[in-house]
């Protein structure tokens, strides 16, 4: 009697918990569920923390914010924080901003920010302002960027030394045949669309800038808490594979992004995109 009752009581919370809707589940690269406890232990070992983000999702802005909480409760100014969303020629004006020189309605009106800055990035600056946390804008102003994808690498290199401050020291190491860039390629042909061949490299100037950046600023015993779109590290490419370029040494984590129409299980085709994959309901609300 007593078995019955139990496996009576086990069978209805089972079916509870699979009325539940959950938000997201967590996965490791093999696919096996995980948990945030296990993410934040994780992360807080690691040198660098590539979090790639889906950029209109709730949930991926939301566990961002929460594992620069759960970090800076185990790091404190030992953590160090950057995102793809800031351009390095706005580092001086986020800095004043952080610091208090500059007033919020001068930053916003001043720097180049994202459509969806204030539901989403604001509340990072906030806690990192609030915390007195490094944040680093990283990535390469965008109108080098469309230098790139102009003209190629060589655009760059009659820049100015003022303007070569804000980009990966030239030349940068690239490899056409990594499948993130290659994939590139191929999307483009397969779409039957003209093939620019410099779509690649203007990625890899982004991603050779970050990884640039994220170096110049960590210092032994620190963690730097990254944010950029999943397609910059995601199959441990992009900055993850500028930062092993330089640093062979560095302990990187990486997190993946996805969004399935059933996260019981993650799909085969998100398994080994990172070390933690972030899976998110299909129906989930965007942002913008």
């Amino acid at each position: 009697m007593k078995k019955n009752i139990l496996f009576l009581l086990t069978f209805i919370v089972f079916v509870a918990m699979r009325g539940d809707k959950p938000a997201y589940k967590l996965f490791t690269q093999k696919g096996k569920v995980t948990d945030f406890g296990q993410l934040v232990k994780a992360a807080a070992k690691a040198d660098v923390v590539l979090f790639g983000e889906l950029h209109n999702n709730p949930i991926s802005h939301w566990l961002q914010l929460e594992l620069t909480r759960s970090l800076y409760a185990e790091k404190k100014q030992q953590l160090v924080l950057g995102a793809e969303m800031f351009e390095a020629d706005n580092g001086v004006l986020l800095d004043e901003y952080l610091s208090g020189k500059v007033a919020e309605r001068n930053f916003e009106a001043e720097a180049k920010l994202w459509p969806n800055y204030k539901t989403d990035y604001k509340p990072l600056l906030a806690f990192a302002r609030d915390s007195s946390l490094r944040f680093i804008a990283t990535n390469i102003p965008r109108r080098y960027a469309s230098l790139v994808n102009r003209e190629g690498f060589d655009g760059l290199t009659a820049l100015s030394p003022e303007a070569k401050q804000y980009i990966a020291p030239l030349p940068i190491p690239y490899d056409a045949q990594l499948p993130g860039y290659k994939g590139m390629m191929e999307m483009m042909g397969g779409a039957g669309g003209h093939v620019n061949e410099n779509l690649p490299r203007a990625q890899a100037i982004k991603d050779a800038t970050m990884a640039y950046f994220i170096l110049k600023n960590l210092k032994p015993g620190q963690t730097f808490l990254h944010f950029q779109g999943t397609y910059h590290s995601d199959n441990f490419e992009g900055i993850n594979w500028y930062l092993k370029q330089a640093a062979p040494e560095l302990k990187i984590v990486t997190i993946n992004s996805c969004e399935q129409a059933d996260i019981d299980t993650l799909s085969a085709e998100n398994k080994n995109k990172a070390d933690f994959i972030l899976a998110i309901p299909e129906s989930m609300t965007k942002t913008h």
